[in-house]
């Protein structure tokens, strides 16, 4: 299994619809190295949900329940998306300014690579990010 995070701007596409849809597709990604990232994940694969400019924090868990295959959302046919699943809430949001001043994720992509809108996250990483969640899944 692998992990990973993905961002959404919350007044496009938050959280709270996230769980009240349960299944998505993760559409709109218009990055080469963020359509890498969605082609690297399996089924079963984990994220955290973050909320991107409004927020900036995790705010919950989401499951790769389908692998890629070719984004509706774009006409000529060369971006991606995957399905995810609502897993749970954090219980307590991690947000930016807390990851940037833990030096235990100074190599975190989301601190190195800003501005991509999905990145891999490392096992290490991923632990010690849902430890200052108080995420158990």
């Amino acid at each position: 299994m692998a992990y990973w995070l993905v961002k959404s701007e919350p007044d496009a596409f938050s959280w709270d619809e996230q769980v009240a849809n349960d299944v998505e597709p993760w559409t709109g990604v218009r990055n080469h190295q963020a359509k890498k990232n969605l082609m690297a994940m399996a089924v079963g694969d984990l994220a955290f949900f973050y909320h991107s400019n409004v927020g900036r924090e995790i705010v919950g868990v989401v499951e790769i329940v389908r692998a890629a295959y070719p984004d509706p959302t774009d006409p000529q046919g060369r971006w991606v998306c995957v399905d995810v699943r609502a897993v749970g809430p954090m219980p307590r949001p991690v947000t930016l300014a807390q990851i940037k001043a833990d030096s235990t994720l100074a190599d975190l992509a989301l601190v190195r690579q800003s501005r991509l809108s999905v990145v891999p996250v490392s096992d290490a990483h991923w632990t010690h990010l849902c430890r200052m969640g108080e995420w158990a899944g």
